[in-house]
């Protein structure tokens, strides 16, 4: 379902849109529902990732290698 949103602009972007719509062919609703669609998509990502990377964080990694000192023994005073 569609629905309407009204923008306010500087007259000097609509203008410089409407020619950028004309020469591709489209219309400046259509580039901006596209713009909009873009961005919601690359932030549903970033979110994705930013969730993926905490959860990493969390359980940590093994990079290899053994443990041959405690932290105590490293630590003496």
């Amino acid at each position: 379902m569609k629905q309407n949103i009204t923008l306010s602009l500087d007259r000097a972007l609509i203008r410089k849109a409407k020619i950028i719509a004309a020469q591709r062919d489209t219309s400046v609703s259509k580039m901006l529902r596209d713009e909009l669609k873009r961005l919601i998509k690359q932030f549903g990502q970033y979110e994705l990732s930013k969730k993926r990377a905490y959860a990493n964080l969390k359980v940590g990694f093994h990079f290899g290698g053994k443990i041959t000192a405690t932290r105590e023994e490293l630590h003496e005073r």
